[in-house]
C-alpha cells in the first residue's frame, strides 16, 4: 500500500496497480473502523462512477467495510451528488463514493464521508495508520441496494422555479450526470441536447474536465451550431459544472459564482459569500455591491465546505466549477443543482447569460499556470516566494502566497493532489497583468 494513495482531500491512484483489491479492502476496513470508532451509527451508502474499474473496486471496498460491523446502502453508478444527497436526506453515518473524477481513465479513487463531514488533511491519514496497524473492528454488516434519483429529483425540483422554456445543450463527457440530467430537463419541458450522454469510462471523446477549454470545444460548437441559450459540461462525477454562454464564451467558476450570489442574496442579504484563493478580485466587488460579504478562502472541497458551516453561508465557490449551495439546500458541490439553478435564474430573466456576465466587474488574467516540480521543493518554492514579496507587498496567505500590487495580483500556491506549483495573474489591463506574470515568473525560475 503505497504512501501516495493518501491524498489531501481523497485517496486516489492508478487502479490495476495501487488500488489493487487488497488494498481497497484493508482501506474500507480502516474506514469502517474509523466510523465506528465515531459512535454516529452503523449505515453508510456506497456509489461508484462510469471507469471500468469502479465495480471491481466498489466490491473490495463493501467487502472490507461489512467486516466491520457497519451496514452499506448500495446505490449503484451514480454523480457523486447523489451520494452527498443520501447521506444528508436520509440521515445516514457516511459515505464513500468510488470516482476517478476528471483524472485519466487509468485513475481511481474514493471520496469519504463520516456523517455529514467530507474527510481531508488528518482523517485520511488515520484511515492509512489503521490499514497499516491493521487494528480493525469486527462484525458482520449487511449491504442492501437504494434508489435515491426520485428523492433527488424531487427535492431539487421543489426549490426551483423555471419560468420560460430555454433551449441548452448539456455534455457529461461520458462520466455519470448524462441520464440523470437528461430526465430532470425532460420534465421541466427544457428544450436540450445531450451530447456524449452514455456513461463510457473509456472517455472516447474528450476527459470529463470542464476547466480545460479544449474539452468544452464540443460544447462550444454545438451552442453556436443549435443558437442555444447556454451549454453545461460535468466533471466526471458531477460535482464540477462548466458553462457556455450564448456567444460561445467560457463563463468561469468566479463568474458563475456571481450570477448565483445575485440570485442567493436576494433571500439571504448580508450573508457570507465564500470564494477560493484563486478567484477574480471582480467577484469579490460583485458580491459587495449585492449587499453580500465576500470571503476569500482555501482552494479544496472539503476544505470549503468545512468554512461555510462555519459561517452558516448560503453559497460558496471556486474557480474548478465546485458550486455549494447552502440556505435551501445541505451546502455540498453539485453541479446537476446548480445547472438547474442557472436554468431557473435565466428562465426567470429578460436578460441572455452573456448579458449578465457584462455586469460582473472585469480584469484581465491569465489561465492557470503549472509549474512541475517535486513535493518537497513544492512547498519551499512558496514560502521563498512570501518571504520575498511580502518586503515590498501585501501577501494573503491562506492558501500559498496571493500577492496584492495595487491594480492587480498573482497568485502561487502548492497544488495539494500534485507535484505542482499553481500560479495565476490578474489586472486591470492586459499589459498590467503581463507585468505583474513577469515579476513573479521571473523569481520562480530563478529558484526552481
Amino acid at each position: 500500500m503505497k504512501d501516495e494513495i493518501f491524498r489531501m482531500y481523497d485517496i486516489r491512484g492508478i487502479a490495476e496497480t495501487e488500488l489493487t483489491d487488497d488494498v481497497v479492502e484493508l482501506i474500507g476496513k480502516s474506514y469502517g473502523t474509523l466510523v465506528r470508532n465515531k459512535g454516529i451509527g452503523n449505515e453508510i451508502v456506497v456509489g461508484y462512477d462510469a471507469r471500468k474499474t469502479s465495480p471491481r473496486i466498489k466490491d473490495a471496498l463493501c467487502k472490507g467495510i461489512i467486516s466491520t460491523g457497519i451496514n452499506i446502502v448500495d446505490i449503484g453508478m451514480c454523480p457523486t451528488p447523489l451520494l452527498y444527497f443520501a447521506v444528508f436526506h436520509y440521515s445516514l453515518s457516511g459515505g464513500v463514493m468510488v470516482t476517478g473524477s476528471h483524472n485519466p481513465k487509468e485513475y481511481n479513487g474514493l471520496k469519504m464521508m463520516i456523517g455529514e463531514e467530507t474527510l481531508y488533511g488528518d482523517d485520511i491519514q488515520k484511515i492509512k495508520e489503521i490499514a497499516r496497524k491493521k487494528e480493525f473492528k469486527e462484525g458482520k454488516g449487511i449491504i442492501k441496494k437504494k434508489n435515491v434519483e426520485d428523492d433527488y429529483i424531487e427535492k431539487i425540483l421543489s426549490i426551483t422555479y423555471p419560468k420560460r422554456k430555454l433551449k441548452i445543450v448539456l455534455d457529461p463527457g461520458n462520466g455519470t450526470a448524462g441520464a440523470l440530467v437528461s430526465k430532470i430537463f425532460n420534465i421541466i419541458g427544457a428544450d436540450f441536447e445531450c451530447i456524449f450522454c452514455e456513461p463510457d469510462g473509456e472517455f472516447p471523446n474528450h476527459l470529463p474536465d470542464p476547466t480545460i477549454p479544449e474539452y468544452m470545444e464540443s460544447l462550444k460548437k454545438k451552442v453556436l451550431e443549435t443558437k442555444a441559450d447556454f451549454g453545461i459540461g460535468y466533471d466526471g462525477d458531477a460535482d464540477r459544472i462548466g458553462v457556455i454562454d450564448d456567444k460561445g464564451d467560457i463563463v468561469w467558476g468566479d463568474k458563475l459564482l456571481c450570477i448565483f450570489s445575485d440570485f442567493v442574496l436576494k433571500r439571504y442579504p448580508n450573508s457570507y459569500i465564500i470564494f477560493d484563493v484563486k478567484s477574480s478580485q471582480g467577484a469579490a466587488e460583485f458580491i459587495e455591491g449585492k449587499g453580500g460579504r465576500p470571503f476569500m478562502w482555501k482552494t479544496g472541497h472539503s476544505l470549503i465546505k468545512a468554512k461555510m458551516k462555519e459561517l452558516n453561508s448560503p453559497l460558496a465557490g471556486e474557480m474548478s466549477g465546485h458550486i455549494f449551495f447552502g440556505g435551501d439546500y445541505y451546502g455540498y458541490d453539485d453541479a446537476i443543482f446548480a445547472s438547474l439553478r442557472l436554468y431557473d435564474i435565466l428562465s426567470n430573466s429578460d436578460k441572455k447569460i452573456s448579458e449578465i456576465v457584462k455586469n460582473i466587474p472585469y480584469y484581465f488574467s491569465t489561465p492557470e499556470i503549472r509549474i512541475e516540480t517535486t513535493e518537497e521543493k513544492k512547498w519551499k518554492l512558496v514560502e521563498e516566494v512570501k518571504k520575498h514579496f511580502s518586503k515590498t507587498n501585501k501577501i494573503i496567505d491562506i492558501d500559498g502566497a496571493r500577492i496584492l500590487f495595487g491594480d492587480g495580483w498573482g497568485l502561487v500556491r502548492a497544488s495539494n493532489t500534485q507535484p505542482v506549483i499553481v500560479a495565476r495573474f490578474e489586472a486591470r489591463s492586459k499589459e498590467r497583468c503581463e507585468e505583474i506574470k513577469n515579476i513573479v515568473m521571473e523569481f520562480i525560475n530563478e529558484k526552481r
